[in-house]
C-alpha cells in the first residue's frame, strides 16, 4: 500500500499454479476423450438393451405412468460393468481410457505415478457413475463435479476423490 494513498486498492503480483513439470489436459481434449468413450459405450450397450427389453419396458412404463427405479438401477449396473470390462485394459495398462488414449492424455496421482487399477475404478470411475444412479442427488452431484474443471488446478471432483489429475501423455 502506498504510505500517500491509503485508499489505493491492494497490489500483489499474479502467477500461474504450478503443475510440477506436468502439462494438465486441455479441458476440451478432456472433453472429447470423453465423448469417445461414451461413444464405444453406446456402441455396445445400446444392441445389449434393445435384446435385454429394456426399451420395451421404459415404453410400458411410460405407458402406465409407473417407473421402475429397480430397471432403471439394474441397467444403469450393468453399464458400469460393462463400462469397467471396456476400460480395464487400457486403465491398467497406462493410466488411460481409450478415448484418453486417441487424445493422448493420461490419468496420473498427484506424484505424476500411474494409480493402480483398483484405485482408478473405485474412486474414480466407481464414484462418478455410481452416484448417477442416485435419483435427482445424482444428477446434481455429477453436474457439480464435471463443473469443477473450471477451477485452476483443472481437477472434478472425481479427481478430487481420487487423488488424480489428467496430463498431456509423453
Amino acid at each position: 500500500m502506498d504510505p500517500q494513498n491509503p485508499y489505493q486498492s491492494p497490489q500483489s503480483s499474479l502467477t500461474a499454479p504450478e503443475h510440477d513439470g506436468e502439462e494438465l489436459a486441455d479441458r476440451g481434449i478432456r472433453l472429447v476423450a470423453a465423448i469417445i468413450d461414451t461413444v464405444i459405450l453406446l456402441v455396445l450397450l445400446v444392441p445389449v438393451m434393445f435384446v435385454g427389453g429394456y426399451f420395451e419396458q421404459v415404453m410400458t412404463a411410460a405407458q402406465s405412468g409407473e417407473q421402475s427405479f429397480g430397471l432403471q438401477a439394474m441397467w444403469g449396473l450393468i453399464g458400469i460393468v460393462v463400462f469397467f470390462l471396456v476400460q480395464a485394459y487400457p486403465l491398467n495398462a497406462s493410466g488411460q481410457t481409450w478415448g484418453k488414449k486417441v487424445m493422448k492424455i493420461k490419468i496420473v496421482d498427484m506424484d505424476g505415478l500411474q494409480p493402480s487399477l483398483a484405485e482408478l475404478l473405485g474412486k474414480r470411475y466407481l464414484f462418478s457413475q455410481g452416484i448417477g444412479l442416485i435419483p435427482c442427488l445424482g444428477a446434481i452431484v455429477q453436474l457439480v463435479d464435471v463443473l469443477m474443471i473450471f477451477r485452476d488446478d483443472r481437477r472434478c471432483l472425481h479427481d478430487q476423490i481420487a487423488g488424480t489429475k489428467v496430463v498431456v501423455a509423453r
